[in-house]
């Protein structure tokens, strides 16, 4: 069997900038078809999306308050699929930080804030972190599928919410299941007033700062990335893939678990089984639109904040319903791929070519040789996740060692 050894190049830096813009102006373009559908005026409408989100100093800020847990489910999201943990969990990591913070809030009432904010952000994300840990250690040591262990792990954190509000905790003097206020010294401050931006929403911009020092300038995010690219490989290396993954896991769910955090001390104060809106699943449309870079991530969740933010007065003025936001979420994570995928063979340097030869096995030589050239056409056309450093080669998967112009690895964990 012939060795092969290919260069595999990321995308040009410019294509990693125009396909998020190409894939929200895909996605208002396809939703301002169902908004003319509902009758309303598309200029109208947008223009109300966009003065509700932007259109004063509450309304700015209120896309921020709106903007921290994407971040935060999108870092979350963008870590783990780094190292191809596919976590499909943010959701219910988000509920186990907040339920973490519930127990601090009601537990430790006559503990000063000083010391009760540390804790119930440190416990929120150990709790988080836990809760994801279960799945990537399973991944790691199991090889079980991350995706429906992540996935199920949601469903399972939402009924011990419930369980929680409607038993225990449950607030006896309301009419709907949740638990009691949290004490003060357990909130989380507000920083402006006359606004809900509190103390969360900084903490979730830090955090992308230390997720990108994380993946750049640490051995850690070296493994991480490597791990992504090829687990055999980072094996073969040195790297300790299963430790690699169950800290990924473990990081990424500790960042969920802080959205929570700040949903829960920050905004409602309450524990309830709606405290999230679906910010976990939101997280992996953030993430994918972020190209999985923590700059990127928040951007894109700025946009969602904005989408989010101005749905409602959209829905005043227009009267379009605000389930387009959901719609444009899906249309935009749609666009994405098609566009990665477009650019990508484009990226792969000439695999448009092999298109005749595919056809030309088609016709002339049959089935077997034209599966054989779509199936070249595809490898062609994969290429790495954005970020890893494109002095990596490739043999039969393995990275080679002494490829030009590679630098040295930092220490693997």
């Amino acid at each position: 069997m012939a060795l092969r050894l290919e260069r595999r190049h990321p995308l040009p830096l410019w294509q990693q900038a125009i396909l998020p813009l190409l894939s929200v102006l895909a996605a208002l373009g396809l939703c301002g078809l169902l908004v003319l559908w509902a009758g309303a005026d598309l200029v109208r409408a947008y223009a109300a999306l966009f003065v509700g989100a932007l259109g004063s100093r509450f309304a700015v800020l209120e896309t921020f308050v709106k903007s921290a847990p994407l971040i935060l489910t999108g870092l979350a999201v963008a870590l783990a699929f780094r190292a191809k943990f596919w976590n499909i969990g943010a959701e219910g990591q988000l509920y186990a930080g907040a339920t973490a913070a519930t127990w601090f809030g009601l537990t430790f009432t006559e503990t000063p804030a000083w010391l009760l904010l540390p804790l119930l952000l440190l416990g929120s994300f150990a709790a988080g972190g836990a809760w994801a840990l279960i799945p990537g250690l399973l991944k790691a040591r199991l090889k079980v599928d991350d995706v429906v262990t992540t996935l199920l792990m949601n469903y399972i954190m939402l009924y011990l919410v419930s369980a929680l509000v409607d038993g225990p905790w449950r607030e006896p003097v309301s009419q709907w299941p949740q638990s009691p206020e949290i004490v003060e010294a357990a909130q989380l401050p507000i920083l402006l007033e006359r606004s809900r931006f509190h103390l969360g929403i900084p903490l979730a911009f830090f955090c992308a700062g230390l997720v990108w020092l994380l993946l750049a300038r640490t051995p850690l995010g070296y493994a991480i990335k490597a791990v992504g690219v090829n687990p055999r490989a980072a094996e073969f290396g040195g790297i300790r893939t299963a430790r690699v993954i169950a800290v990924t896991a473990l990081l990424s769910g500790g960042l969920a678990g802080l959205a929570g955090a700040g949903e829960l001390a920050g905004i409602q104060f309450h524990l309830m089984e709606a405290i999230s809106p679906g910010y976990g699943y939101s997280g992996i449309v953030v993430a994918m639109l972020g190209g999985l870079h923590p700059l990127g991530v928040v951007l894109a969740a700025f946009f969602f904040g904005v989408v989010n933010n101005g749905a409602q007065h959209m829905s005043r003025v227009t009267g379009v319903p605000t389930y387009l936001v959901e719609v444009m979420q899906g249309v935009t994570l749609l666009a994405m791929l098609a566009a990665l995928l477009l650019l990508g063979s484009f990226a792969a340097g000439g695999a448009w070519a092999l298109i005749p030869g595919l056809l030309k096995a088609r016709l002339k030589v049959g089935n077997a040789d034209a599966a054989r050239a779509l199936s070249t056409l595809g490898s062609r056309m994969a290429g790495p996740p954005g970020g890893i450093d494109p002095s990596l080669h490739t043999l039969h998967g393995a990275p080679v060692s002494g490829s030009p112009g590679g630098d040295a690895p930092p220490d693997s964990p």
